[in-house]
């Protein structure tokens, strides 16, 4: 079956329900393109519009259908079943932990890092192993509070959704937990990265209970990406 899809056959759609496959908007979806386009999947033509006010496209495949989603949703739409295949940021995954969810792939796009981040004046200038509790702004709340609890530290986390770089100039917090991709929105706000939390790239993500009742057009999309990305590394 894999040498069949590798070599460009379309799984065999076994239901009348199109498999849903769920794209991370922005930066993201941009580093796409390339593996899209080498595992043969064309979104309609408004996909890439982002006047386009729909959300669900169809593609060249009768048997797929692609939603277009925030990135931090892509997992939490798989997990519970609103879609079947999806690619996702490890920072998500790791943030939410969901059981439903299986990766088998490792895509190698989005490379970025969760950090934590603090005032450069300040910085370094207290003992972190001395520390009982901290102050965190952060999207990222069970990743903060795992990040300190691991090291005996009682995380007090402020749930900030953007602007997190403000936090410790406003009085906020302590220090941010962030994604970090170049650290130019950290220096021009005045912060430095202090301690990387852990390295993120992007994921093949799949629902589990879809990959045991459709198991052969779900394996065979695993088996395309997976040829794809051997493609672009050739």
């Amino acid at each position: 079956m894999d040498q069949l899809h590798a070599n460009g056959a379309a799984p065999a759609a076994q239901t009348d329900t199109p498999l849903i496959l769920a794209l991370p908007k922005g930066r993201i979806l941009s580093e796409l393109g390339p593996l899209l386009r080498h595992t043969g999947i064309a979104p309609a033509a408004d996909f890439h519009d982002e006047d386009s006010r729909r959300l669900r496209f169809e593609t060249n495949h009768p048997g797929l259908d692609v939603v277009r989603v925030r990135p931090f949703d892509v997992a939490t739409f798989v997990a519970h079943g609103g879609a079947h295949i999806g690619i996702c940021g490890g920072d998500v995954l790791m943030e939410f932990d969901y059981a439903e969810i299986y990766a088998p792939l490792d895509l190698g796009i989005g490379r970025c890092r969760v950090s934590v981040a603090e005032p450069k004046e300040i910085a370094g200038q207290e003992d972190p192993t001395r520390w009982s509790r901290i102050s965190v702004a952060t999207k990222y709340p069970n990743i903060a509070q795992r990040h300190y609890a691991a090291r005996g530290i009682q995380a007090e986390v402020v749930h900030l959704n953007g602007a997190m770089e403000l936090a410790p100039s406003l009085g906020l917090s302590r220090v941010i937990v962030d994604l970090v991709q170049t650290g130019s929105t950290l220096k021009a706000n005045g912060l430095v990265e202090t301690d990387v939390i852990a390295t993120i790239t992007s994921r093949l993500i799949v629902n589990r209970t879809a990959l045991k009742t459709r198991p052969e057009e779900i394996g065979g999309w695993i088996a395309r990406f997976r040829a794809a990305l051997e493609a672009i590394s050739a």
